[in-house]
C-alpha cells in the first residue's frame, strides 16, 4: 500500500495557516493537491473494485471469490480512513487541543469507535 503523504498541513493551504476552519458556519478541512490526488486516486480503484464485484454477481461467480473481492474492498476503504485519520490528528486535533478546545477528543473517540465497527 502506498503511503500518502502528509506533509504540514498546518501549511498546506497558501490562504490559510489551519488545517480545519468554519466557513458559513461549516466545518472544512485543507488537504493539499498531492493529499486529494492520492485519496482520490484510492478512491477511484475502490470504485472500479465495487463494478468488479456487481459485474463478478451479475455472471454468478462464486460465492467466496466474490466475498473476497467484498473484503478487499472494505481493506481499501479502511486504508483510505487511516490516512484521513492520521492526518486529521497531525492537523485538525492538534490545532484545536492547543487553541483549548478540548471537545475534540470526545468528537474524535466517536469517530473512532466508527470507525472500528
Amino acid at each position: 500500500m502506498e503511503n500518502l503523504p502528509i506533509e504540514p498541513i498546518l501549511n498546506q493551504d497558501p490562504e490559510s495557516s489551519e488545517c480545519c476552519h468554519v466557513d458559513n458556519g461549516e466545518r472544512k478541512s485543507h488537504h493539499s493537491e498531492t493529499v486529494k490526488k492520492s485519496l482520490i486516486s484510492r478512491l477511484n480503484r475502490v470504485e472500479g473494485q465495487v463494478r468488479g464485484v456487481k459485474r463478478l454477481i451479475e455472471e454468478d461467480t462464486y460465492c467466496d471469490d466474490v466475498l473476497t473481492q467484498i473484503a478487499a474492498i472494505q481493506s481499501a476503504l479502511n486504508g483510505v480512513g487511516k490516512l484521513l485519520l492520521e492526518g486529521h490528528l497531525k492537523s485538525c486535533v492538534v490545532e484545536r487541543i492547543q487553541e483549548g478546545d478540548t471537545d475534540v477528543i470526545d468528537e474524535l473517540l466517536v469517530t473512532v469507535k466508527r470507525l472500528m465497527k
